[in-house]
């Protein structure tokens, strides 16, 4: 029996023996992994041409298949692995194989390039590569070697991202506010060729908004198009002063596929904040930001397609200018926009970005929450705060998180615990940490407005084993948000951290919290029991005079008279004689 299925309706798949997904990149991600199961699958897409609906499949989902079903190297016995086989289909469904019209089209519009990946000679270290500003007047002449040039940048950008369009071709040779900068090895001139692109960062100059457009924003509940920052910055601090600030946000980072994980990426975002701080103009007579003369709308007026003689033009500037040459525009930060995956949160942490958003709805396609993040620069003409990293940002960042402490029971309980302690990235380790008079007027103010007496006793019950974890679960969310908001200055292993982090934070129960450790349930509860003693401890000695004078106690009852109304009233008779 065939039937077919609409993806949205993956929960009544049963008994299937076969499941044919067609163009499943253009699936939303999450339904298509929702989709696989138990059963043979058939996975088909069209990746590249002018009909491809971009390799967020093959980035995001058949490289972790193929990974899956690899055998492990530690294994003697049979795998238990499932078997996945790739077939590529190269051959044209609109032409005939070679024909020139769709080798035109694909070399106009740099739609085949996946596949077409050039070689790289040699891998130069990190350290020893330089970052080149690229003009696009000259990328974007058709010359013979800018055309070769941009045909690498592209096939790197196809390589390394889910989703392509020739949009994004339009982007980088019209948009004003976008730059281009590439990281190569150590040039040798007398070679006369072309030399390898390790890495392309494209930037997007952001920012410089009035206060009226920024405060007519906030009234009417709606950001402009563009300015992607500043306006989420704008909407979740209702903040009127940042979007005057100028920036520039990373649109695009793109490593070669030989390249990877080398390093090479983290030199390239090192080396850009190092010449927007300013640090790699030498020369006086550096080359000037020019500001155009006129606006895009008025460019557009005076120019036609019929008039306009489109030929390849002469006496262009250099391809590409060292940054020591070009003086950078004056930036207060810079800016990225992501899908927030651990790996990559970990890369932009490293170089001191640090989060202001993150999207409480994951995305359609990929199944990823947006992340936003801040690294700022330095800057003389605005007011820092107490932190050198976080600059201006430390209020910011600081609310931020409180915010996103408070959303993980709701908005993120289902992301990863991993990543979701990486994002807030509390202390843990308070080895080094020194008691202090606000340690403890915090912890009585905790006592005092938030836990009971009667909730430190049952603490301390079940500190000493007398009773079961379920008598104290209301007081874990109170001292996870406690914890994880450094109030209580305890050192916590990794594990007892994630437990309290699991079942305080994320509101999850023994045995969901026990899945997402992949642990066993006594380890879970033996952690918990540990992180609790840990807190009572610390609760107890900090304030325990102030906990047992506090302690309301009921009124002793008098003890019964040890002789009866008889002998009492024989005795009252006996004086009365």
């Amino acid at each position: 029996c065939l039937q077919y299925l609409k993806p949205h309706d993956h929960g009544k798949l049963s008994q299937v023996e076969l499941l044919v997904i067609d163009e499943a990149a253009a699936i939303p991600l999450p339904i298509v992994k929702a989709l696989l199961g138990p059963y043979l699958v058939f996975l088909s897409s069209t990746v590249n041409g002018y009909e491809g609906t971009g390799r967020s499949l093959s980035l995001k989902l058949l490289q972790q298949l193929e990974s899956q079903s690899q055998p492990s190297a530690s294994s003697d016995g049979p795998s238990s692995s499932r078997l996945f086989k790739k077939i590529e289909l190269n051959e044209s469904i609109r032409y005939a194989s070679g024909d020139p019209i769709e080798t035109w089209l694909n070399e106009l519009l740099c739609l085949d390039l996946a596949n077409s990946i050039p070689n790289i000679s040699r891998l130069p270290h990190p350290e020893h590569c330089q970052l080149y500003y690229v003009n696009r007047d000259t990328l974007f002449s058709y010359h013979k070697e800018s055309e070769v040039f941009l045909q690498r940048m592209m096939a790197l950008y196809v390589a390394s991202h889910y989703k392509n369009s020739p949009n994004d071709l339009q982007l980088m040779a019209d948009a004003p506010a976008h730059h281009l900068f590439v990281l190569l090895g150590p040039v040798n001139e007398s070679e006369n060729q072309l030399p390898d692109i390790l890495c392309v960062i494209q930037v997007c100059l952001e920012g410089q908004i009035s206060r009226k457009s920024a405060i007519r924003s906030l009234n009417e509940g709606h950001a402009p198009s563009g300015d992607q920052i500043p306006w989420k910055f704008c909407e979740q601090f209702q903040d009127n002063v940042f979007p005057s600030l100028s920036g520039a946000r990373i649109v695009r980072i793109a490593v070669h596929p030989s390249a990877l994980r080398l390093g090479y990426g983290s030199a390239a975002v090192k080396l850009l904040s190092s010449y927007y701080q300013g640090e790699m103009t030498v020369f006086k007579d550096a080359e000037e930001v020019e500001e155009p003369d006129v606006t895009i709308s008025e460019a557009a007026e005076k120019a036609s397609l019929l008039e306009e003689s489109i030929k390849p033009r002469a006496n262009l500037p250099p391809l590409l200018v060292n940054l020591e040459d070009r003086r950078p525009e004056k930036l207060h930060y810079l800016g990225v926009s992501f899908g927030l995956t651990q790996e990559l949160f970990r890369f932009w942490r490293k170089h001191s970005f640090y989060p202001f958003y993150v999207g409480q709805i994951p995305s359609a396609v990929t199944g990823e929450h947006t992340c936003m993040a801040l690294s700022p620069l330095n800057s003389d003409d605005i007011k820092a705060g107490d932190s050198i990293q976080l600059g201006f940002l430390e209020p910011f960042y600081k609310d931020f998180r409180q915010r996103f402490r408070r959303l993980l029971g709701t908005s993120f309980r289902h992301l990863n615990f991993k990543l979701a302690m990486s994002v807030l990235a509390s202390k843990i380790d308070f080895s080094h940490h020194e008691p202090s008079e606000h340690d403890t007027s915090i912890t009585l103010k905790l006592l005092r407005d938030v836990l009971s007496p009667h909730d430190m006793k049952r603490l301390e019950a079940y500190s000493n084993n007398l009773v079961d974890y379920h008598l104290i679960l209301d007081l874990v969310p109170i001292l996870a948000h406690e914890y994880f908001s450094e109030k209580l200055p305890v050192t916590l292993h990794g594990a007892q951290a994630s437990v309290l982090f699991c079942m305080g934070l994320q509101d999850k129960d023994i045995g969901a919290t026990k899945e997402e450790l992949g642990i066993e349930r006594e380890q879970v509860l033996s952690n918990f029991i540990k992180t609790m003693k840990k807190l009572y401890g610390y609760l107890n000695n900090t304030a325990g005079k102030e906990i047992e004078a506090t302690l309301p106690r009921l009124k002793e009852i008098e003890a019964p008279l040890s002789r009866s109304m008889d002998e009492d009233l024989d005795e009252a008779a006996q004086e009365d004689d």
